[in-house]
């Protein structure tokens, strides 16, 4: 689980090596030595972190008498540094409403979609994965949401619990039908959002022709 990235997360040993690892790998004696604290505690905090999935190994540091493991952050640990992009997307998506027609807000929506869609494709395709729940599933983790998939009456339905989009979607509703997209043509099946903020909702056709976003 990732911890709540609070004033007190920061100022403990815990987010320290997180900050330090921000900057770059480092080895457990160059972080017990920034920290001034013993090799055997940094190691059990890496652990901890590790367990979290916020820190990883990475490749060793030449020594002098053998190689020295070097610890990295993930790309999860992302989450801990929030970005101003949802402030970002939530004003463009206003400046558009007050310019354009309903209709035509969604159909740029979609078309950012489909722009997105390539490099999510060829995610699902290194990954090797082979049915669609996992596909949709993957596809979600990596934009940001906690999705879980379930099958019922000939549809893969996912629900998230932790919407990709959440900061802007109460207000901006419409921005669902970006990930809508983004679905059908990774998986080549129609894809329907059922969104209810806060909680996403998608319907996979899995029977039938397989087709892509209008």
């Amino acid at each position: 689980m990732i911890p709540l990235a609070n004033e007190q997360f920061w100022s403990s040993t815990r987010g320290r090596i997180v900050l330090m690892l921000r900057a770059g790998n480092r080895t457990v004696n160059e972080l017990a030595e920034a920290l001034v604290v013993t090799d055997n505690a940094v190691r059990a905090h890496l652990i901890a972190l590790e367990r979290d999935h916020l820190v990883r190994q990475a490749e060793p540091r030449k020594g002098i008498r053998k190689p020295n493991r070097t610890y990295v952050l993930t790309p999860d640990a992302g989450r801990l540094f929030p970005k101003e992009y949802a402030v970002i997307l939530g004003h463009l998506l206003a400046e558009l409403k007050d310019r354009y027609p309903p209709e035509l807000v969604v159909e740029l929506i979609r078309a950012v979609g489909h722009r997105m869609a390539p490099d999510q494709r060829a995610a699902v395709a290194a990954a090797g994965l082979m049915d669609r729940p996992a596909n949709a599933l993957a596809v979600l983790r990596d934009l940001g949401g906690f999705c879980q998939s379930e099958e019922r009456d000939g549809m893969v339905v996912l629900s998230c619990s932790d919407c990709p989009l959440a900061a802007v979607v109460a207000s901006h509703p419409e921005v669902c039908r970006l990930v809508e997209t983004i679905l059908t043509d990774v998986l080549g099946n129609l894809v329907r959002e059922r969104c209810r903020p806060p909680q996403c909702r998608f319907e996979v056709k899995v029977n039938g022709t397989p087709r892509t976003s209008p």
